[in-house]
């Protein structure tokens, strides 16, 4: 049986099963969330207004054995930046969905009577729509229980916490990971999205859908092994991220003088040792904790990790660099535990590690809190965010609004999305990629660390100008390809430096759905993806003039290298010449 469209209509609570359009046949994932969201959303629409739509689509691969192939993409008009959103997540809602036969789940419109919240609950015949009254008002573990109890633990799980419910731009949409836990659809407000729709969580059916048909299962096996070698065998991929997981550049990026500390004002953190991924899987080891296991099914690259406390109870799985870096070195607290215990809060209410790391950095400069003040973070997030307090919707609006609100000069945001862990004065790749992307500052969506810092994919000297709009381009472009596949990020790594990765990655789509793919057509549906993506934005009002990194780093040269960002409009406007 072929796959399908599968499409919820909140404002009348129904749905349809649709045949999939010819046009739709070929793509997966951020190639599909991006084009359905550019076809059926008004880029002029408000984002939490009934005109606005959610697109899940699992990628390309996602449900067959190939490694690492379990991401499933999120497309939306973002209420954070205004623009196009694709967010993708590990966890089980990728696989099942593509196992299921659902093509792209699209739900539209808003409830007539929003007294209450929905459950949708996907299977292979039909959508059963139901009010949760019960639910409302629980975080995304009591929910997840919920699901777990009520269809006997054989479902895919995606839901918001009270933030979410509260339509709060720092609000992510969590997902069911294969060990009970939660994994995130993080940045750019997606949570609030599905808060507006009135949806508290979708279950997917996992007991009675097919095997993922391949086309040609010899091929994919031979293309799955080499696929699977090279990842295994390159030594970021599969040394170093096993190991230490994302945590490891930690120490990397502090002495490259790139890991923003203090709300941007340093490269440098003095917590660095304290919290750095060698420490971690010390304190890991130590206390019978797991030092690697996978997000999602099929993973080889294991980068993900159980952490618990000094007496062995758990505190936090999938403690990840980001994480770490926005509340370590950021915002400043140096106690990995304390950390771990506002990660775990964190994914209980359901907000983003990134935006919400970032805003407790400008709320210091705010005077509404003190560097390092892990308890009163935690305090913030528990009483005022959770319940939506005056203070909780002013940290919960995000680090845009909050500097907005305050009149701060210092607010590290490209298109009102905070910056992640890599400072663009200091890795100017990564810089272009944060002002050019469509994204918002998004660090996935080109990841030019690899190149400036990794020397994957060869080295262009992080400090200077020369190449880098041109790397963060190809980069960018080879991403939303990724993207598209269901492919973990980190696959980039041995795509870069192993000649067999990327024919193999092919070959597999080519084996899976019978295709002739070149390397020319995937690198050609990557351009496409980010020309979709760019109109769109330029339709919902979005300009050039938005594409730019915060003045203060223009005039403000960064400690321990003095870099200061220095490209012109011109050079960055270059990057749409494709």
């Amino acid at each position: 049986m072929s796959d399908k469209i599968y499409r919820v209509d909140m404002s009348n609570l129904t749905y349809k099963i649709e045949d999939v359009p010819s046009e739709w046949l070929g793509l997966g994932g951020r190639a599909l969330t991006s084009t359905v969201v550019a076809a059926e959303v008004d880029p002029e629409c408000h984002p939490l207004g009934p005109n606005n739509k959610m697109v899940f689509a699992p990628g390309l691969l996602s449900g067959t054995s190939a490694a690492n192939s379990g991401r499933n993409s999120l497309g939306a008009k973002s209420p954070l930046t205004g623009g196009i959103k694709e967010s993708n997540v590990g966890g089980t809602s990728a696989g099942i969905m593509a196992k299921l036969g659902v093509k792209a789940l699209i739900i539209e419109g808003i409830p007539e009577d929003d007294s209450t919240f929905y459950h949708l609950h996907v299977t292979k015949e039909k959508v059963l729509i139901e009010a949760v009254p019960e639910l409302v008002g629980k975080d995304n573990f009591a929910v997840l229980d919920a699901m777990m109890e009520k269809y006997n633990k054989k479902v895919a799980v995606m839901s918001i916490g009270r933030p979410g419910e509260q339509k709060m731009l720092i609000s992510n949409i969590s997902v069911k990971d294969p060990q009970g836990k939660l994994r995130s659809h993080g940045r750019g407000g997606l949570g609030a999205v599905m808060g507006s729709k009135k949806i508290k969580c979708i279950t997917v059916d996992a007991e009675k859908y097919k095997e993922t048909h391949i086309a040609d299962p010899e091929k994919f096996k031979e293309a799955s092994k080499i696929f699977t070698k090279a990842l295994k065998e390159n030594p970021i991929s599969g040394e170093g991220l096993p190991a230490f997981g994302t945590n490891v550049l930690v120490n990397i990026i502090n002495e490259a003088g790139a890991l923003p500390s203090h709300n941007f004002r340093t490269g440098n953190s003095e917590n660095a040792e304290d919290i750095c991924g060698e420490t971690m899987a010390e304190n890991i080891k130590e206390r019978g904790g797991n030092t690697t296991h996978g997000c999602h099914a099929g993973c080889v690259i294991q980068c993900s990790q159980t952490y618990n406390d000094k007496e062995g109870n758990y505190l936090a799985s999938g403690f990840e660099y980001e994480m770490i870096w926005a509340f370590g070195a950021n915002f400043g607290i140096k106690d990995l535990d304390q950390i771990a215990k506002i990660d775990h809060l964190m994914d209980d209410l359901g907000v983003d590690a990134i935006e919400t790391g970032v805003t407790f950095g400008v709320a210091v400069d705010a005077g509404l809190i003190k560097f390092g003040d892990g308890v009163r973070a935690y305090e913030i997030l528990a009483n005022d965010v959770a319940n939506g307090t005056p203070l909780g919707r002013i940290i919960g609006a995000g680090a845009g609004n909050l500097g907005k609100l305050y009149g701060l000069v210092r607010v590290p945001v490209v298109k009102n999305q905070s910056i992640p862990a890599y400072e663009p004065r200091a890795v100017k790749g990564q810089g272009i990629t944060y002002v050019t992307t469509p994204m918002g500052a998004d660090h996935t969506a080109g990841y030019a660390v690899a190149t400036n810092i990794l020397n994957s994919g060869g080295y262009i000297d992080p400090l200077k100008k020369d190449g880098q709009v041109e790397l963060s381009r190809n980069l960018q472009i080879a991403s939303a390809a990724v993207d598209s596949t269901g492919m973990c990020i980190f696959v980039a790594f041995p795509a870069l430096d192993d000649p067999k990765c990327l024919p193999a990655l092919i070959d597999m789509i080519n084996a899976r759905f019978g295709a002739n793919l070149t390397g020319d057509d995937v690198t050609n549906l990557g351009k496409n993806i980010l020309k979709i993506e760019h109109e769109f934005n330029l339709k919902a009002g979005l300009s050039a003039a938005d594409d730019r990194i915060p003045e203060f780093m223009k005039y403000e040269t960064l400690p321990p290298t003095g870099a200061i960002w220095d490209f012109t409009n011109e050079e960055i406007d270059e990057f749409w010449n494709f």
